[in-house]
């Protein structure tokens, strides 16, 4: 078989025309790569003639010279008709990405060239398919989180297929296709570097944008429902140290001796997370992680409670699982909640809104209830006096779906439970 190639070299394109070397494909050096050997008296020029003009051209400063010799050899791989141009030089190419050099609006998000490498070690390199956007994006872009340094490329969720794997890595392979929700951030471009272990294998049967829009804000509706939100039941077993019998017999001179004694032994306390028998409050209930909400406690056999600010919404969070929906911009959500409860509040509230529902969540929750707050459209909440959590033994947390799942076993099992892997 033959196939011509364009190779860079310097400033100038040579037409190789030869065959691809047996047992050779392109898959062994990665995309827009070409491991077709020159001839021997094209290999001696290209290997000579920078020497040649660093000392036999025109006089010139040697810096000047050595600037153009540096140009010359940056030349980066493009594209011309069917053939694929490949760097002789450089292991670096070029591809688009939205780039943000100032925080702001979306007016601030910039159609850029950036350069994206070969993967070192315990790396991947993939071409992006589908990219996930999430609020998240909208919060660093704004400076609501604090961002990278600038210029950066915002994205935390993509899926796309392997083109290049690091040295030794074994576990990937070229043409897998895979996704990722999380760090590292950086999913607004046509390829990126990832480390192989946050990759997530994606079956064919799977479309990539549906895998996309599902398992950054899947994930998190996970962690929310299933590990975010804790409650302890069952009797434990309670024991204290006792010096008390031994101090009237024991002298001064020696210390006294104290006894561990057992009051109550039983099986040990039980987690239990959203269950049948618990009342949900979710906020923003139609949004992307409000209606994957929604439908996870309802399949987990709990009372669900969706607030939204329209009927359209209204209609939507009905088919995601709510049996109660208040339309907010119509209702006292608090007064809502007591009469739903008949008094009695909810289990666990579930809160992205932030600085507009902080108080009513509060209100809402029953005694020794659990606010969950994990976004803030609306703006940071004011500082929360600890005196409003002591009035009925509150409990608040604000969970990252990335510190929950740190390890790769902890990964596979939240990514597991939103999209079949195997």
């Amino acid at each position: 078989m033959r196939r011509t190639s364009h190779v860079s070299i310097g400033l100038a394109a040579v037409d190789t025309n030869l065959p691809i070397p047996e047992g050779a494909t392109r898959e062994d050096v990665g995309d827009d790569r070409s491991i077709r050997p020159l001839p021997v008296p094209a290999a001696a020029a290209v290997a000579t003639w920078p020497f040649f003009f660093f000392f036999f051209s025109p006089p010139l400063p040697h810096r000047r010279r050595l600037s153009l010799l540096l140009l010359l050899f940056s030349s980066t791989p493009t594209s011309q008709g069917s053939n694929k141009e490949a760097t002789f030089f450089c292991s670096k190419k070029m591809v688009k990405a939205i780039r943000i050099h100032e925080l702001g609006g979306p007016e601030v998000m910039k159609w850029e060239e950036v350069q994206v490498g070969e993967p070192k070690e315990g790396e991947i390199r993939i071409r992006t398919t589908a990219i996930g956007v999430n609020f998240i994006d909208i919060y660093f872009r704004k400076g609501v989180y604090s961002a990278p340094a600038l210029p950066f490329t915002p994205g935390m969720e993509a899926v796309g297929v392997v083109t290049a794997v690091g040295p030794g890595l074994t576990g990937r392979k070229v043409g897998d296709v895979v996704a990722y929700a999380g760090n590292p951030m950086g999913s607004y471009a046509e390829e990126q570097i990832l480390p192989a272990r946050v990759a997530i294998p994606v079956l064919p049967s799977i479309d990539h944008k549906v895998a996309a829009s599902v398992m950054l804000k899947g994930m998190t509706a996970h962690v929310l429902v299933r590990r975010a939100f804790k409650r302890y039941a069952s009797k434990m077993v309670v024991q204290y140290f006792s010096c008390y019998p031994y101090l009237q017999s024991s002298s001064r001179s020696k210390p006294p001796r104290c006894k561990r004694i057992q009051l109550a032994a039983s099986e040990p306390a039980s987690v239990l997370q959203v269950q049948r028998g618990h009342t949900v409050l979710v906020h923003a209930a139609a949004g992307g992680v409000g209606s994957l909400l929604c439908q996870w406690a309802n399949a987990l056999g709990a009372t669900v409670i969706g607030t939204v600010s329209n009927e359209e919404k209204a209609a939507q969070a009905t088919q995601d699982g709510c049996h109660h929906v208040i339309i907010y911009t119509k209702e006292d959500v608090v007064a809502r909640v007591k009469e739903i409860t008949s008094g009695k509040g909810v289990n666990v509230v579930y809160d992205s809104v932030g600085k507009d529902t902080y108080k009513a969540s509060v209100e809402c929750l029953a005694s020794r209830g659990f606010l969950v707050s994990f976004g803030q459209s609306s703006g940071i909440p004011d500082p929360i006096p600890l005196s409003d959590l002591a009035s009925k033994s509150l409990f608040l947390t604000r969970p990252s779906m990335m510190h929950y799942t740190v390890t790769r076993e902890e990964l596979l099992e939240s990514a597991g439970e939103v999209l079949p892997m195997w």
